[in-house]
């Protein structure tokens, strides 16, 4: 195997375990509630990392197992199977220890029509500012203050 494959082939799993750190954005599917409400205050806050727990570690060792089966014959090709897989895993967990940290965001607490207040946590919005009618989308972990 000459070095360019497999350096090509490094970057290929490199390329994979960094695809497993990137943090989708998914909107919830059906009907939910939207409600009026005006904004009381808005405060920083903390939102927790979207990647998926152990994904890094997981693509790594795969990509190492695949490096390590491109070395040696025999008992060897097993031995660099092995330290490939460790390897890769312990990368690929390092790398997405990296990239998991809480994210900026915002607490909105808003006013609602009937007069109760709604705290509600989400990624930064600079086009909100106290004082704004809004509407108030969704319940629970799902609920989104936006501009009317």
């Amino acid at each position: 195997m000459s070095f360019r494959s497999l350096s090509q082939l490094m970057l290929l799993s490199i390329a994979l375990g960094l695809a497993g750190c990137v943090a989708t954005a998914g909107e919830p599917v059906g009907a939910s509630e939207i409600r009026k409400a005006t904004i009381e205050q808005i405060l920083p806050a903390q939102l927790e990392s979207t990647h998926t727990a152990g994904l890094g570690a997981v693509v790594g060792g795969l990509g190492g197992l695949g490096i390590g089966s491109l070395i040696g014959r025999g008992s060897g090709r097993d031995v660099a199977r092995v330290i490939g897989a460790l390897g890769g895993g312990l990368v690929g967990a390092e790398q997405q220890e990296r990239y998991d940290r809480p994210v900026p965001g915002q607490q909105v607490i808003v006013r609602t029509g009937a007069g109760v207040l709604v705290s509600v946590v989400q990624p930064i919005n600079p086009s909100l500012l106290p004082g704004q009618r809004v509407y108030l989308e969704g319940s629970g972990q799902s609920a989104r203050v936006i501009p009317q």
